[in-house]
């Protein structure tokens, strides 16, 4: 009976033995299986964000990974399912190989488990970048939808106030499949292009409710634009009703050379006037029917006309009055032009003994260029245009030496 009960308690033990190496397995097991279950939570996230190669090479490792896990879990499965634990006759040597292959089972499960953390700590920064986005998504999305709203109300404030604004209207509609595809989500678009749609969503509906908002003023404006243009159409159409005149003195004073230039300026300026109240007609008739933007590109068209006109008349006038001004006093002129000359020259020699060739020569050539347009005014009818362009040409040449001679200056060069 000693011996019998010896083996008795022997069997017992190996069983008790195995069925702890089962228990241990099955534990191994469950954290492997939840551990890897968190795992494809985190993959999936990461590659429902970035699809950057680290991002690829990450999912492609894991389900390498995920394939070795596979088989130490079927090895597992397998060896428990070899083994009835609970079975009276179970012999020793079996349950003997029971806990051999459990505990195998388990540290292959461990092992397992191990390599599977290790790959997760190396998911940081993938998985942070990825969170970054996800966190992105509904800020943007919701983001779009209230600016969408917002242009939405704007537009309506302003057809309520009598105008129409279509052209705002139609962008605004054109934004409704964008929003579709905002409401049908990252599922179906990806995290990254719904963030990029939902921003893009987000500027252009901002952008037409400031429109909307401006529109009111943007009209008024226009308003004062037209009656102040068509003022000055008609002061303009006034004034060139007074180029003749002076056209007709310029001929009688002074030789051909001196408005030979100028004979068309009446022609012109009444042509531009006329094509400036015609655009302005076009003009008035776009804001009546609320075309804003060719309403506005027609008003600067008639401010264009109108400033080519103006600086025609304008022209033949101050020809006029500068020509009087020179014929009874040359001297005025010759003298301002010798000492804006002599002060660039003075500039030249200061804190040297010779000046710089670059800085003499032209000023030279200057010097020589005013006597020859003072020896040009002997005769009975001298070209006094010719003088003035001639001396303010001197003027420009020496204001030039000088720009030359203080940047040179200025930059320590000799």
């Amino acid at each position: 009976m000693t011996t019998a009960r010896s083996w008795w308690r022997r069997g017992d033990n190996l069983r008790a033995d195995a069925q702890a190496a089962k228990d241990a397995a099955a534990e191994a097991f469950y954290e492997l299986d939840t551990a890897q279950r968190d795992l494809v939570i985190s993959i999936e996230t990461i590659t429902a964000v970035d699809s950057s190669p680290a991002a690829r090479r990450a999912s492609e490792d894991f389900r390498a990974l995920g394939e070795r896990i596979d088989q130490v879990s079927a090895a597992y499965i397998a060896a428990v399912d070899a083994y009835d634990l609970d079975r009276d006759e179970l012999e020793a040597a079996t349950a003997a190989r029971a806990r051999t292959e459990l505990t195998k089972a388990k540290d292959d499960l461990v092992r397992a488990r191990k390599d599977l953390d290790a790959f997760a700590r190396g998911l940081g920064p993938l998985l942070d970048k990825a969170e970054t986005q996800l966190a992105r998504l509904a800020p943007a999305v919701e983001r779009a939808r209230q600016a969408l709203l917002a242009a939405s109300n704007a537009l309506d404030a302003v057809r309520a106030s009598g105008l129409r604004a279509d052209d705002l209207a139609a962008r605004l509609a054109a934004l409704g499949p964008e929003l579709t595809k905002l409401n049908q989500g990252a599922g179906t678009h990806g995290v990254q292009e719904t963030i990029r749609r939902g921003d893009e969503v987000l500027r252009t509906a901002e952008a037409i409710r400031a429109e909307a908002e401006r529109l009111p003023e943007r009209a008024r404006e226009i308003d004062k634009r037209i009656v102040s243009l068509r003022t000055r159409t008609q002061a303009l159409a006034t004034r060139t009703e007074g180029v003749d005149p002076v056209l007709s003195e310029l001929r009688r004073r002074f030789s051909m050379a001196c408005w030979q230039d100028l004979q068309h300026v009446p022609e012109r300026a009444t042509e531009a006037v006329g094509r400036a109240e015609q655009k302005l007609q076009e003009a008035a008739k776009a804001r009546d029917e609320q075309r804003w933007p060719d309403a506005t590109a027609l008003l600067g068209t008639v401010r264009a006309l109108l400033d080519d006109a103006d600086a025609a008349v304008s022209a033949a006038g101050d020809r006029l009055r500068r020509l009087n001004e020179v014929s009874k006093d040359p001297q005025g002129e010759i003298e301002r032009t010798r000492f804006a000359v002599r002060d660039a020259q003075r500039l030249a020699m200061q804190g040297r003994t010779t000046p710089e060739q670059r800085h003499a020569r032209p000023l030279d050539e200057a010097v020589a260029r005013l006597d020859r347009a003072v020896e040009g005014l002997q005769g009975r009818h001298p070209d006094w245009w010719h003088f003035l362009t001639e001396t303010a040409a001197v003027r420009e040449t020496a204001a030039r030496v000088v720009t030359a001679i203080r940047e040179d200056r200025a930059t320590g060069r000799p």
